[in-house]
């Protein structure tokens, strides 16, 4: 391993926890189930889908499963671009734009 594939390894340490990778694992589905049940309602309570909105979904919800699944990708650039430090809050901000009614 190198040296910023170590590091990465080690920052991602303290979300190594089932119950975590459970509730993002869940958040991804929820938001899988939105856009696959009803993308236009889905995409009217957040919003709309824009080039920004749209692939920054798609990207959070593909890294929760990665994450969620307990995939570990070796190489530093994977582990940096499926990093829940990054889903994670995207999610959760898209879950209140869903429920908050702002748009």
């Amino acid at each position: 391993m190198s040296d910023w594939s170590e590091r990465l390894t080690r920052l991602h340490q303290p979300l190594d926890k089932g119950a975590l990778r459970a509730l993002v694992m869940v958040l991804g589905f929820y938001h899988v189930a939105m856009v696959m049940w009803d993308p236009e309602a889905y995409a009217v309570s957040i919003g709309g889908f824009n080039a920004i909105i749209g692939p920054l979904l798609i990207w959070a919800m593909c890294s929760s499963m990665v994450y969620g699944v307990g995939f570990k990708p070796r190489y530093w650039l994977w582990q940096g671009v499926f990093s829940p430090y990054f889903s994670l809050p995207i999610l959760v901000g898209f879950l209140f734009l869903r429920f908050s009614g702002v748009s």
